[in-house]
């Protein structure tokens, strides 16, 4: 009996079953009847227009025919009252001047002679008419075929059927909408045994209806051939359109139909889905329902309840979550911190004890070059414990983005020498800078500008390979300027050198530093370009080993004024 249970079925899948049955069935079964007797009706009108195509350049031959033939006819019996040979042939020649598309018009002795210049107009694509004269001559005019299908087709210009004019050996002297591979296939499906004098259709497609008429004089066949493209027009897109109106009518109908289930079913699905994200712990999740007239008063009270409720969840949630984060961040800054100062402040403070200490002792006679160098090292330790101090005063302006700058226009030049002195370069490694001396100026701050470039020029020289050069190099590029500060170094992976703009952050870690730092250095160097509303970019690669990419914006005209004024 269990392999028989019953599993009660959704809502969407109940409502997926009536209609099922109830709409799409129907309409499939009424789609299916309706396109039969719509194809039949069309294919019944394709077949009765290519008759009466065929029909009506049979009659314009025809007429044509017989137009030709009487004026020939009535040549002749002219012809009779001209003794005068010369006088006949001018006369000729004035009434073939005359005829539109008559291209020849000739006296020949026998009817023999006709037969040749039939067989000879042939091999050329030309009609001919011959009338017989009297003492057994014969009347023979000569017509240009090419001028004539223009004629012959003019009341069918705008149909795309094909047809073809061929005489009694098959030979094609007309056609409208020609294509060589319709025409081998046509050929393909004529009969041998052609029926004369009415029209007959053939071929093996019916939605493609081929229709003939073989006529005996003059002896020329007319094929009417239906082609794919007018099916397609007729036929298939005829079905595509009752495809799609009877689609339109499914889908209007089973919109009706299933309106009020839909927004109640959807309603429903809402409140599971709440219900089930706030049992996983998404506080944030809001039931939004879609409000109509056939939505339930209930369902909207309970969903507004709920909502308030997960409301307030969430505000102690993201409350909770943001101290939890600010107690992580505290607690990382406060480790980097420590860890700063143990490394930093440790060596200084053990230098300036020490040094002070020996320059206080009264048991030893100390000379004045070894005061001198005591109290040496004691300054540049002092000052190092400074900058170390102001980095980190610097960073909370840097966070709050509270860093005030004095925008002016900058001598780039007089910024680079001034940087170039106040660098520490114990390897004295050479620092080469390239700047012209008509360099357009920038606007920044004079003051914080040295302070990066300081920074970034101590920052090469510390990672710099030995016994290599520090190169500074400067461009204006789209109206702006470039300065690149460029060190051979070991290539730094772009997963790293994206992290280098962030606090305590250094090449070397804690366990591996060869160098002096806190890891302050390009945070700060970020924060204050970009207070100059500047921007600064790393690169490393095997050709340059890094470079730092500053770019800042050319003075205005106003703040050179200042400048010089001052």
């Amino acid at each position: 009996m269990s392999m028989f249970k019953f599993n009660r079925l959704k809502i969407v899948e109940q409502i997926a079953i009536v209609f099922f049955f109830a709409v799409l069935i129907p309409m499939s079964v009424s789609a299916f009847i309706i396109n039969n007797v719509n194809q039949q009706s069309i294919r019944y009108q394709l077949r009765e227009s290519a008759v009466l195509i065929s029909n009506i350049v049979s009659d314009e031959i025809d007429f044509f025919t017989d137009t030709v033939t009487g004026n020939l006819e009535q040549l002749a019996l002219s012809l009779k009252y001209f003794k005068n040979q010369a006088k006949r042939t001018q006369y000729l020649d004035d009434v073939r001047a005359s005829m539109q598309n008559c291209e020849e018009l000739v006296v020949v002795k026998s009817q023999h002679e006709a037969d040749i210049i039939r067989e000879n107009n042939k091999l050329h694509n030309k009609a001919t008419i011959a009338v017989p004269l009297s003492d057994g001559e014969v009347l023979v005019a000569t017509y240009s075929l090419v001028e004539l299908q223009d004629e012959l087709f003019n009341a069918l210009e705008d149909d795309s059927r094909q047809i073809y004019v061929l005489t009694d050996d098959g030979k094609l002297i007309a056609a409208h909408n020609f294509t060589d591979e319709d025409f081998k296939k046509t050929m393909s499906l004529l009969p041998k045994n052609m029926k004369v004098g009415k029209p007959v259709i053939f071929g093996d497609t019916k939605n493609q209806p081929l229709v003939y008429v073989a006529k005996d004089n003059p002896k020329i066949t007319i094929i009417v051939n239906t082609t794919e493209a007018v099916t397609d027009r007729t036929i298939y897109k005829g079905r595509l359109k009752i495809i799609l109106s009877l689609i339109a009518a499914t889908l209007v109908i089973l919109f009706v139909g299933a309106l009020y289930t839909f927004y109640l079913y959807i309603n429903i699905r809402q409140l599971f889905k709440g219900i089930i994200a706030l049992s996983k712990g998404n506080y944030e999740r809001q039931i939004r329902l879609l409000v109509t007239a056939f939505t339930p008063h209930e369902i909207v009270f309970l969903a507004h309840e709920f909502n308030k409720m997960a409301s307030e969840i969430y505000k102690s949630y993201k409350q909770l979550k943001k101290n939890n984060k600010e107690l992580k961040q505290l607690n990382e800054f406060r480790s980097n911190l420590i860890d700063t100062v143990s490394h930093e402040l440790r060596t200084p403070l053990t230098s300036i004890q020490g040094y002070t200490s020996r320059l206080m002792r009264t048991d030893i006679t100390i000379d004045e070059e070894t005061r001198q160098k005591s109290l040496r090292i004691i300054k540049e330790q002092s000052d190092r414990l400074k900058r170390l101090i102001e980095d980190l005063l610097t960073i909370p302006d840097i966070e709050g983005m509270r860093l005030r700058t004095d925008i002016e226009s900058v001598y780039l030049p007089e910024v680079f020498e001034t940087s170039r002195i106040l660098v520490k370069n114990k390897d004295n490694k050479e620092i080469i800078i390239n700047v012209a001396e008509d360099f357009p100026n920038v606007s920044g701050d004079k003051t914080r500008l040295e302070q990066v470039f300081v920074n970034l020029i101590e920052n090469a020289v510390k990672y710099a390979k030995p016994d290599t050069k520090i190169v500074v190099d400067t461009a204006l590029v789209n109206g702006k300027a470039k300065v690149y500060v460029k060190n051979e170094c070991d290539v730094i992976p772009p997963k790293q050198l994206k992290k280098l703009f962030e606090k305590f952050v250094r090449l070397d870690d804690n366990t591996t530093r060869t160098t002096g730092g806190t890891g302050l250095g390009l945070f700060i160097v970020k924060g204050l370009v970009e207070a100059m509303d500047g921007t600064i970019e790393l690169h490393s690669d095997k050709i340059i080993g890094f470079c730092a990419e500053v770019t800042l914006k050319l003075a205005s005209a106003d703040e050179v004024l200042n400048a010089e004024s001052r």
